[in-house]
């Protein structure tokens, strides 16, 4: 599992246990599963699409960045 931290200024947008994640890269969106090697990476305008299992969940951003480090997900984005 991926524990995938979303945050605002405003406030905690996400924190939860995810199987993948798919963020909006700013050459290309790119996925992050378990065991992804760390990176930091601006974000740009889409939607961070996550999966648990059979749920999947959306959130529109219009930019940000995010780290993936020890099999967790920390974006801090704009909306």
């Amino acid at each position: 599992m991926i524990q995938l931290k979303v945050l605002s200024p405003e406030a905690v947008l996400i924190d939860r246990e995810v199987d993948a994640v798919t963020l909006p890269g700013a050459l290309s969106p790119f996925q992050v599963l378990k065991d992804h090697a760390p990176l930091i990476s601006p974000l740009e305008k889409g939607e961070i699409v996550w999966r648990a299992g059979e749920t999947e969940g959306r959130l529109a951003i219009t930019s940000g960045f995010v780290e993936v480090l020890d099999n967790t997900v920390s974006a801090c984005v704009e909306r």
